[in-house]
Parts: C-alpha cells; sequence; structure tokens
C-alpha cells in the first residue's frame, strides 16, 4: 500500500469525486416516518420519475446554441410567451424580433460521446479492479483460501508443547 504511486492514488480520488458529484442527493433522501403511506407513496413515485427523467436527460443531452445547418423547429408553450416560461417548458429562448420566440433545443451529439466514454471510462476501470478486490477478499479469508487454515497435526503439537511448557514452568517454580 506504501509502495502505490501518487498518479493512481490521484486518479482514484478523481474517478471517487466525480462518482459523487454524479450521485443525485435527493433521490436517497429519506421519507419521514410520520407521513401517511399514501403520501409517501406518492413522494416514492415522484422522485422515481424524477430519477429515471434525469437517467434519460443524461443520455439525451440538448444544447440551445444555435449553428447555421440547423432549422429552429418552435416550441409550443401557449400564448404568454417570456423568457422564463420558455426555459421552465425546456425550450430555448431567441431574441431574433421584439418579441420572444422560443424553439425545441437541438440534440448535442459532442456531449452525448462524451458522457458515453465517461462511463465507458468509469465502467472499464471498476470492471478492471474487481477482479484484484476480490483476489486481495478471498486471499485473506480462512475460508475460502486453505493456505490460511489451522492445520490439525500443527495446531495439536501447539498445544501439547504449550501444555508441556505450563507443566514445566509449574513444576520450575515450585
Amino acid at each position: 500500500m506504501l509502495q502505490e504511486g501518487i498518479g493512481t492514488h490521484l486518479a482514484r480520488s478523481y474517478v471517487i469525486l466525480m462518482l459523487l458529484h454524479s450521485v443525485n442527493s435527493s433521490f436517497t433522501s429519506p421519507t419521514p416516518a410520520s407521513e401517511k403511506n399514501e403520501v409517501a407513496d406518492s413522494k416514492f413515485v415522484t422522485k422515481l420519475k424524477d430519477a429515471s427523467e434525469a437517467f434519460l436527460n443524461f443520455f439525451r443531452p440538448v444544447t440551445c446554441h444555435y449553428k447555421e445547418r440547423h432549422t429552429l423547429v418552435p416550441c409550443h408553450v401557449g400564448g404568454n410567451i417570456n423568457a422564463t416560461v420558455c426555459l421552465e417548458n425546456r425550450c430555448c429562448p431567441s431574441k431574433g424580433r421584439h418579441e420572444v420566440e422560443c424553439y425545441v433545443p437541438f440534440k448535442d451529439n459532442l456531449q452525448l460521446t462524451f458522457r458515453l466514454f465517461l462511463v465507458g471510462a468509469v465502467g472499464s476501470i471498476v470492471l478492471g479492479c474487481l477482479p484484484l478486490f476480490c483476489c486481495v477478499c478471498f486471499q485473506r479469508s480462512s475460508c475460502i483460501n486453505p493456505l490460511r487454515r489451522a492445520n490439525k497435526k500443527i495446531e495439536q503439537i501447539l498445544q501439547n508443547n504449550k501444555a508441556n511448557s505450563e507443566e514445566m514452568h509449574r513444576l520450575l517454580s515450585n
């Protein structure tokens, strides 16, 4: 453990930080026990929907950055349109004219590629380290590793030697 390089320790710390940052703390917050079951169930369903929506949004990134090759598709948000309403409905506000218009955001392939690469890299690290972790745990286990088990003959010899040394010590002390 002391011979481990600083680079691997830094890389491991960085991966752990990234994983902790990606965990949504609202998903793991417990519901109070004093609430009724119906309320707790509806909150759980809401949190589950939010978590699944966040998961799907992770693999469907969008951007509002307009490029020349994109065509603007209007976002139908209602009659009274302002930038806040536009953003609440997950649309992109544009100030092309005097009034604000909303358009559907564009699919961001570069960010999707980066996210898939990140998931693949973390998965490879986990799958690469899992056998090492299992080997270390199993090597220290006396149930699986037969070299860690005590040998019956050696154990019996040690008990006999201990009994003989106690007897000799008792005889010498008298």
